[in-house]
């Protein structure tokens, strides 16, 4: 009773405002676009803001000591936010989409990027392979692959891991699920750490990872032809084209996940997520209709991986942890389950707060009060905290969907849901202890 008062209270609030400012006016406009278009106008708008961060981002004020909350993420950082909000679509299509607990979704992202380490390095020297290598000689030793060619061979191959985890594993449910899902999510690390010596043959270079991998880029002809450029790490904006080619693939994520939602494979997720036994009984085929949902995650998570490792040069073991697969799983809780957009802003927020956000905090602290500690130390108890507070609050996420939402907030709210012997009268025969006291039987 105390939260529904507080939450009415702020509510009140919140309707004052907007009928002070003629905010319900704007509303009420608002309202009446079409839905497609109250859809595609903010995202466009948000496009539109990310299509030209690179330009305005100089221009924008900087931390000066006492305002945290105004520091931007760099160019470096922006590329890896936009690549954990692609990963975290990915998973949404697991959790969100069919409701399928997934605690190992790092193995993608790992297979993904060592897939790239293999086919775009001079990891295996015994031989010499170039196909559309791009700032390189073609004498170099090892297999070079064009980075387009090699991100699609790495959403292959982590979509054909993904089939053969689920298989076995995808016949279970809930907290099972889950465990044999951080099984394989533990093993795939502790493989690549180790495979520096598979009977004499180093498939992983062990715990110093591959590197140098290939950067992207479209070679001389294509650049003396349409002017893009050569090699992505040779050109002074390097970082730009970087950040607008990984943009790119998440819209291209994003579309197809809305697609997929769409469709009849999505609607067979959902009633997968709202009810396994009831969507078996109405003749969909769970096997199946979960692999391809396990193997469409892995997908996008080993693109996402793959251009990653491209980014950085290098595919190390250290860089996927068993913690990455639940902060991808906090971005999906915390923005929605099963909500795009909801995802999206989810992960932004937890991967600026994950790169810069929580390190300018604890700066903020230490210098403007007298604490004196590393705000990003405790950054998985900030992430819990935030977590619990969002159950508590908002448990249908940021930006919820509407079919979550509903079960959620609305429910069904009728006689039917009243107690038996609060629906039947007093003096009704076999009212039971309920009945009145004029000799009615009880039963």
């Amino acid at each position: 009773m105390p939260r529904r008062r507080a939450q009415a209270s702020v509510r009140a609030y919140r309707d004052r405002f907007v009928r002070a400012t003629g905010l319900d006016r704007v509303s009420a406009s608002w309202r009446r676009l079409p839905q497609r278009a109250r859809t595609l106008i903010p995202a466009a708008a948000l496009l539109a803001v990310a299509i030209t961060y690179p330009f305005y981002l100089a221009s924008l004020p900087v931390n000066k000591g006492w305002e945290f909350w105004v520091t931007f993420p760099s160019m470096h950082s922006a590329v890896t936010i936009v690549v954990f909000t692609m990963m975290a679509v990915g998973l949404n299509v697991v959790v969100g989409y069919c409701g399928l607990l997934d605690l190992g979704y790092v193995a993608f992202y790992a297979l993904g990027a060592y897939t790239a380490g293999w086919l775009a390095s001079g990891q295996f020297q015994r031989v010499r392979c170039h196909l559309g290598s791009v700032g390189i000689t073609h004498e170099a030793r090892g297999v070079h692959i064009s980075i387009w060619g090699v991100l699609l061979c790495a959403a292959l191959v982590t979509a054909i891991g993904g089939i053969l985890i689920g298989l076995p594993t995808l016949r279970l449910r809930g907290d099972y699920l889950a465990i044999v899902t951080l099984g394989f999510g533990e093993i795939v690390p502790q493989f690549v750490r180790n495979a520096d010596n598979l009977h004499g043959f180093n498939l992983t270079n062990g715990t110093f990872g591959i590197n140098p991998i290939d950067s992207p880029g479209f070679g001389n002809r294509i650049h003396n032809a349409i002017g893009v450029p050569v090699v992505y790490t040779q050109e002074f904006n390097a970082d730009r084209l970087f950040f607008w080619t990984v943009l790119g693939l998440l819209l291209v994520t994003i579309f197809c996940c809305i697609r997929l939602r769409d469709s009849r494979l999505g609607r067979a997720w959902i009633a997968i997520r709202e009810d396994e036994t009831a969507a078996g009984a109405m003749g969909i085929p769970l096997m199946r209709t979960k692999t391809w949902a396990y193997a469409i995650g892995a997908f996008f998570g080993g693109v996402a991986g793959a251009y990653i490792a491209s980014f950085n040069q290098v595919a190390n073991p250290s860089q996927f942890n068993f913690n990455i697969s639940v902060f991808l799983l906090c971005m999906v809780v915390l923005g929605g389950m099963g909500s795009i957009w909801g995802v999206v802003v989810g992960a932004v927020l937890l991967s600026w707060l994950n790169v810069e956000g929580l390190a300018n905090i604890g700066s903020w602290l230490n210098t403007n009060t007298p604490l004196n500690f590393e705000v990003a130390k405790y950054q998985f108890g900030i992430y819990g905290i935030i977590l619990v507070l969002m159950m508590l609050f908002r448990p249908v996420g940021i930006i919820p969907e509407r079919r979550r939402k509903r079960e959620i907030e609305e429910g069904t709210r009728g006689p039917l849901d009243e107690p038996i012997y609060e629906m039947r009268g007093a003096d009704e025969p076999g009212a039971g202890e309920r009945g009145s006291s004029r000799g009615v039987p009880r039963g």
